[in-house]
């Protein structure tokens, strides 16, 4: 017998990885082979911004090694623009390239129809503002509990990380 925590997390998993299969036949169907889903859906949280890779893993997106090499990427082909920041050489500004900015609308497009869809999926608007609460709500106990580890000593014969 399992509890529904473990249910949520598993499922929350399952649904991510459910919903990167989705951006991918989008981007198959449209015959996009230069872009992975992972990278578009970073594209598409840039959006309309100009951004560092800093931000967009403060944002929490992202894992900042894998948001590095989906960037390196991105610009190689052609998605994203980068240039030095002025005030510190150290810094990247991001934003999309008009090809960028083409597949950008793909993936509007692609949320509208499902967000039509929607209703015929018996999802509705409230439905769903309760499934964020919920998320929301599991979030900050996951914060929390982060908080809580980062301050407890390391048990007894391990060594901290």
């Amino acid at each position: 017998m399992t509890h529904p925590y473990r249910d949520a997390i598993f499922l929350i998993e399952r649904l991510h990885r459910h919903f990167l299969e989705v951006v991918k036949v989008e981007l198959d169907r449209a015959g996009i082979e230069d872009i992975n889903n992972v990278q578009a859906l970073i594209l598409y949280n840039i959006g309309q911004e100009e951004l560092t890779v800093g931000e967009l893993t403060n944002r929490g997106y992202y894992l900042g090694s894998n948001v590095s090499y989906n960037v390196k990427k991105m610009v190689e082909n052609g998605y994203l623009e980068n240039e030095r920041s002025t005030h510190d050489r150290r810094s990247v500004r991001l934003r999309l390239s008009p090809k960028g900015l083409e597949l950008f609308g793909r993936m509007s497009e692609m949320f509208t129809r499902q967000i039509a869809a929607l209703g015929e999926a018996a999802i509705t608007d409230d439905g769903l503002k309760d499934v964020i609460k919920q998320l929301q709500t599991l979030e900050q106990f996951w914060t929390r509990q982060l908080n809580l580890a980062a301050r407890r000593p390391a048990p007894f014969g391990t060594a901290a990380a």
